[in-house]
């Protein structure tokens, strides 16, 4: 049986893909975030957020539990190489992203202290059917050492 996906996740319609808010909620219950580095008024996660007009980017993330689901279009490895600079002063990074390992800024997944493969396909933006891609989450910052881990159900 085909699955039928919406013209938008499949193509550059929209880089922005909102987070899944059970993914959320055990990531959370995990980390307790201060701040959603990366969202906008309607999918923001943490009362505490950037939005485009703030520009994460240009933010300090130093000393803060950070939530972060960029947009996965050219600009995605600015804030990967953000958040493997800011775990250096003391920030813990939580990034959901597309688990694309032939790109170059996955270089800056590969420096996260776990990275967990998420089994499946998630579900965005409420979508009714899986993405088209596989993702991971990276993790910053985190005082352990360095594992990789698949993660779900």
């Amino acid at each position: 049986m085909a699955k039928v996906m919406t013209k938008g996740m499949l193509s550059s319609n929209t880089d922005e893909w909102g987070t899944p808010q059970y993914l959320y909620d055990v990531l959370d219950a995990e980390f307790d975030f201060e701040v959603d580095v990366c969202a906008n008024e309607k999918n923001h996660k943490c009362p505490i957020y950037f939005s485009k007009e703030v520009d994460g980017l240009k933010q300090d993330w130093s000393n803060k539990r950070c939530f972060m689901n960029p947009p996965y279009g050219k600009e995605i490895g600015k804030w990967t190489a953000k958040a493997v600079e800011s775990a250096k002063h003391g920030a813990i990074i939580v990034g959901l992203l597309p688990n694309r390992s032939d790109t170059k800024w996955y270089a800056d997944v590969m420096k996260a202290s776990e990275i967990r493969i998420i089994q499946g396909r998630l579900r965005f933006n409420d979508g009714a059917v899986g993405a088209p891609f596989p993702s991971v989450i990276a993790i910053w910052g985190t005082p352990t050492t360095p594992r990789v881990v698949y993660w779900g159900e």
